[in-house]
């Protein structure tokens, strides 16, 4: 007689939220950092191997493991949709609240999970030879392999304290400049650039060759062809030229020219390719709907009525109850709006969460079982919900700064709620494939999102009070880009020829048959953030052809990459609560301490001219030599 395994533990919860909160700040770090965010199940449930193997043996802990990766995995999607929208609050002047982040955070997680449940045994169960849900999968191979022998494990040690010790040698310490950059001769305004920065090179590592050389191309366009055009073109003007109100072109650096026009660019090239990503998905998700009418008529009391607990889903109830109160609670508390709003716009944009959310959370679970969480398009539909629901606001006649706070808690809601969707789908095909229990993964993913919302919420607000978004430090490159799209159709102030200009370029990328949005993510992106992140994509080409089998997610140079990525994010989070405790006690002898150490000091570093270039090199080279020996 098999014996019934542990599986909803108290270590498994307790495992579960406190690696959730270190990787979902690390990823809201990385996600401000670049605008990208990576799939953390797999490195939690590593990780929580390693713990569960630290304490008393209690028979087999693959379902423990795996709940535990549920409910960590959960603050990840939590945090793609908060650094995503909310930061464009910071650049509006409306500083939100602690409790309105981490309620919005809250509420688009639930609202997530709830509306995937009723998809379960259609994408997981009946589609299984159909969607393979990459992620998911190897992550199960993954708590198969690590749960049987220890080897492996610690390489996110090695990668976390890699990546913390240089974020903190360069991001507090100042040994080394952070990015590195050369003109080139002949071409003017071009630069060459590559940032410093582990999290960057573990991040190509995952994504893999082709995916950072489609974003690296579109980056090496902006940064060698469009900025110097432009340059070229206003070398002879003496006054700015729209969009820029004050500078003349040949007065800009390369990098000013990049952000007062080429950004421009890059979001119409971004917005042409979200838009193309939507309605490509409309016949999955007109399928999808039906499947799921057609589900809920056949599948009553399915749930009440099986005895195998690995069909066992949570009551019904709570598919229909819980977006209820997600809409009324938008409806009804006020206090979740930037701003003053009235009722009118309140109900609006709740009926837009309903309808936007519901349709994304079905697109979502299907994509992700094609092509994985890291590539899941989140940004794209959370692009089709705020121009949506801002031309609705625009035939309304409401245009004021009050309405821009409510189309962005709708992108708010509703990207949280598609990046929950595809979360919890890779999950609960991780734990079919290893046995678990469906409802405890679903209950898991709940108490995972109560947690990290406020976990995700603080880290926002402390990266937004240390640092300027927007800045060089933390760019907010996606929720710049909402921004700008919702400011551009409430005020038609936007620069059409530029946007137009980069739509077609993301055209012609659909036409040579790459990718659309990877292509224009890395025209929107500057390049010293894409050309690590394509080092890293070299590095696992590598690693791949030397190898008899192709490196997947099982890769023990992902294990490493997946450690840089959390050590830097930790890293940067650590520095950032230094700096804000510093500037709110200027007059202390901490803050004269680390003033004297010149701590995370601007325009200053220890080592400088060639010596830094060569030091510069040599971290870089050392990051890449341990990623090829982690994946070797």
């Amino acid at each position: 007689m098999q014996t019934e395994l542990r599986e909803l533990t108290l270590r498994a919860v307790v495992a579960g939220i406190a690696f959730g909160i270190l990787f979902g700040a690390a990823n809201a770090y990385l996600g401000l950092r670049v605008g990208l965010t990576v799939s953390t199940s797999i490195p939690i449930a590593v990780l929580t191997v390693a713990l569960l193997r630290l304490l008393p043996k209690r028979g087999e802990v693959i379902l423990e493991a795996n709940l535990a990766q549920t409910i960590g995995s959960a603050s990840s999607s939590l945090a793609t949709g908060t650094i995503f929208t909310i930061p464009a609050l910071f650049l509006w002047g409306m500083v939100p609240p602690f409790y309105q982040v981490a309620l919005l955070a809250l509420l688009g997680g639930y609202l997530g999970i709830a509306a995937m449940i009723p998809l379960r045994r259609l994408l997981i169960v009946r589609s299984a030879d159909e969607l393979p849900y990459p992620e998911g999968t190897a992550c199960a191979e993954v708590l198969r392999a690590t749960t049987t022998s220890a080897a492996g494990g610690k390489w996110i040690f090695i990668g976390l304290a890699a990546g913390a010790a240089i974020k903190l040698a360069l991001g507090a310490g100042m040994l080394l400049p952070s990015t590195l950059a050369h003109e080139l001769p002949l071409i003017p305004k071009a630069e060459l650039s590559l940032e410093i920065a582990p999290a960057l090179i573990a991040v190509g590592y995952i994504l893999a060759y082709r995916q950072s050389a489609i974003m690296v191309s579109g980056s090496l366009i902006s940064a060698l062809v469009l900025t110097p055009v432009i340059g070229l073109v206003g070398a002879n003007l003496t006054a700015p030229l729209f969009p820029e109100m004050k500078l003349a072109i040949h007065d800009m650096t390369a990098g000013q020219i990049w952000s007062r026009y080429v950004r421009y660019i890059g979001a119409g090239a971004v917005a042409a390719a979200g838009i193309v990503a939507v309605a490509r998905a409309l016949p999955t998700m007109w399928s999808s709907f039906a499947a799921v009418v057609r589900g809920l008529r056949t599948q009553q009391g399915v749930a009440e009525e099986t005895a195998d607990p690995r069909d066992r889903d949570l009551p019904s109830w709570v598919v229909v109850v819980v977006p209820l109160l997600i809409i009324v609670t938008l409806v009804a508390v006020p206090g979740l709006f930037a701003g003053e709003m009235s009722f009118a716009p309140r109900l609006v944009a709740a009926i837009g969460v309903a309808i936007f959310g519901v349709a994304f959370v079905v697109v979502s679970s299907r994509i992700v079982g094609l092509i994985g969480v890291s590539s899941n398009p989140t940004s794209a539909m959370t692009l089709v919900t705020l121009l949506g629901v801002s031309v609705v606001f625009v035939l309304l006649g409401w245009r004021d700064p009050s309405a821009r706070a409510a189309i962005l808690t709708v992108g708010t809601v509703v990207c949280i709620a598609a990046s929950k969707a595809g979360d919890i789908s890779q999950d609960l095909k991780t734990g079919y494939l290893v046995g678990a229990t469906p409802a405890r993964q679903q209950f898991g993913q709940f108490i995972g999102a109560a947690f990290a919302c406020w976990a995700v919420a603080a880290t926002v607000l402390l990266l937004g009070d240390a640092y300027k978004f927007g800045s060089s430090d933390l760019p907010a490159p996606q929720a710049t880009l909402m921004k700008t799209v919702i400011e551009g159709v409430l005020a038609g102030s936007l620069p059409w020829g530029l946007v137009g200009a980069g739509a077609m370029l993301t055209v012609c990328a659909l036409i040579a048959g790459l990718p659309g949005l990877s292509f224009a993510i890395g025209i929107y992106l500057p390049l010293s953030s894409l050309t690590p992140i394509f080092l890293g994509g070299i590095i696992r080409h590598m690693v791949d052809a030397r190898r008899k089998e192709k490196a997947r997610e099982t890769d023990r140079g992902v294990l490493a990459a997946s450690g840089m990525i959390a050590g830097e994010g930790l890293a940067g989070v650590l520095i950032a609560l230094i700096v804000t405790v510093m500037t709110r006690w200027k007059e202390s002898a901490f803050t004269s301490a680390m003033t004297s150490m010149h701590f995370a000091a601007k325009n200053f570093t220890w080592i400088t001219g060639s010596a830094a270039v060569l030091g510069g090199i040599a971290i870089v080279a050392g990051v890449s030599a341990l990623l090829y020996r982690a994946g070797r």
